[in-house]
């Protein structure tokens, strides 16, 4: 993972100059895994494209996405609130009856206090919170919208959920041909093309819904991966390609912005919502679980950002972070106040490990048998973590710096810190219980 600090830009660290104003895109992956890129370990996976930002930037190796599933965590990057202190514990679907979270009206996305300062603001690909007004993007502080509302789609060539078109250019339905992953990488460089000529600092939100269900890759990537991958298996193939394919569009992403000079003075971030789906061909490395779990497969994610000038290229940094802290991230890189009762933290860019002197907490809302209604929980302190990966089970006690692949439950010999954690945990609970999760009646 450690890299040639020329390579990306052509540039010594050292020869760059931060802008007062830069621009800031922020690349979200869907159900990608801990174990789901080169550059993370993979060896049957192909992300030269990621792979060069993490060269080029800072690689974390103890980054979270605030949930186990994709709307919570979408709504705590945009929010730089817990999940349920957003009004989303859960996942917002289409039927009422199934949908487990309502953006609050109260929260404050991103994009206005980045308007605030002057920033052109645009959301590209996956939404998720949110199918009709007053939640959806251009109403929520987006300047613009091309995308799809839904939660997922039931075929990546003919982009409908549950038979409905929730495809958008802004508020206008549209039904373009081609996959969604190629529409959204066009569509983004269509933006960075035109705020290059508008000239205002930007601010772009891409979302791709790769590698999420149904793992629909191009054919001519699938057999290139069969080609050079021997021994892979059908639904690995298929995801691996899949995986490949919007690596290719964060290629043509940094292209766009090299040939626009736009590449350094913009911070660039990459991560993912959750942990890689297992039934689906995704891992997590050698963590334990994966998409859905509160074990680190489930929450842990890869992420990686670039900021010629300000972050030194070829770094690993082991200190925790989470999604809704690139909330006071941007605001700090676009020169933005957010609001003062958000619950992320900025992430310092200077060298070395910061202080683990703060809560985690997880929390996921879910019907079905398997959840009923319920929730269920995690929280990290320190190198502690206590979980509960199912809402009809007792909660399970790690030390990560012992145990990192969560394999010895210490709940019985430490029932004093469990307590202690588990109270910690119902104050969170009931804080965050004062906000509504469904729409007013």
């Amino acid at each position: 993972m450690l890299l040639d600090r020329r390579g990306f830009l052509g540039l010594a660290f050292s020869q760059l100059a931060a802008p007062r104003q830069s621009n800031v895109i922020v690349i979200l992956a869907d159900d990608l895994g801990y174990g789901d890129l080169s550059c993370y370990g993979a060896k049957d996976v192909r992300t030269p494209n990621i792979d060069a930002l993490a060269r080029a930037g800072v690689c974390f190796t103890n980054f979270y996405s605030n949930c186990t599933v994709c709307s919570p965590t979408r709504a705590a990057l945009l929010s730089g609130l817990y999940p349920d202190r957003a009004g989303v514990p859960g996942v917002i679907r289409t039927h009422a009856g199934n949908s487990w979270g309502y953006l609050s009206p109260h929260a404050t996305l991103l994009p206005k206090p980045l308007r605030a300062v002057g920033y052109h603001t645009g959301i590209v690909g996956k939404w998720h919170l949110g199918l009709s007004s007053p939640n959806t993007p251009l109403e929520r502080g987006f300047d613009t919208f091309h995308g799809f509302l839904g939660d997922m789609m039931d075929d990546y060539n003919h982009h409908r959920r549950h038979g409905v078109n929730y495809l958008r250019r802004n508020n206008e339905p549209i039904d373009p041909a081609g996959h969604a992953t190629d529409l959204f990488t066009t569509w983004s460089v269509d933006y960075i093309n035109e705020r290059h000529r508008g000239g205002a600092p930007f601010f772009l939100y891409l979302a791709y819904n790769a590698p999420h269900t149904p793992i629909q890759p191009k054919p001519e990537w699938l057999e290139r991966v069969k080609q050079r991958e021997a021994s892979i298996t059908a639904k690995r193939a298929a995801i691996v390609a899949l995986i490949e394919h919007m690596d290719e569009g964060v290629g043509k992403l940094v292209n766009a912005l090299k040939r626009n000079g736009q590449l350094e003075r913009t911070l660039l971030v990459f991560t993912s919502d959750n942990g890689g789906e297992l039934n689906a061909g995704g891992t997590a490395g050698n963590l334990r679980g994966g998409k859905q779990d509160m074990y680190e497969g489930g929450i842990r994610v890869p992420a990686i950002a670039v900021w010629p000038g300000r972050i030194v290229p070829d770094t690993e940094r082991r200190d925790v972070a989470i999604s809704m802290d690139l909330y006071p991230t941007v605001c700090a890189a676009a020169g933005a106040t957010p609001p003062p009762d958000i619950d992320g933290r900025p992430i310092r860019w200077e060298s070395g490990v910061q202080p683990q002197d703060r809560d985690l907490f997880w929390v996921r809302r879910e019907g079905g048998s398997r959840y009923e209604g319920r929730d269920y929980y995690a929280m990290r302190r320190g190198d502690w973590k206590l979980l509960q990966n199912s809402p009809f089970e007792p909660y399970q006690l790690f030390n990560l710096a012992g145990d990192p692949l969560e394999t010895a439950d210490l709940a019985k010999r430490e029932p004093k810190r469990l307590r202690e954690m588990a109270a910690a945990l119902a104050v969170h609970v009931q804080r965050a219980g004062q906000v509504p999760w469904q729409p007013p009646r």
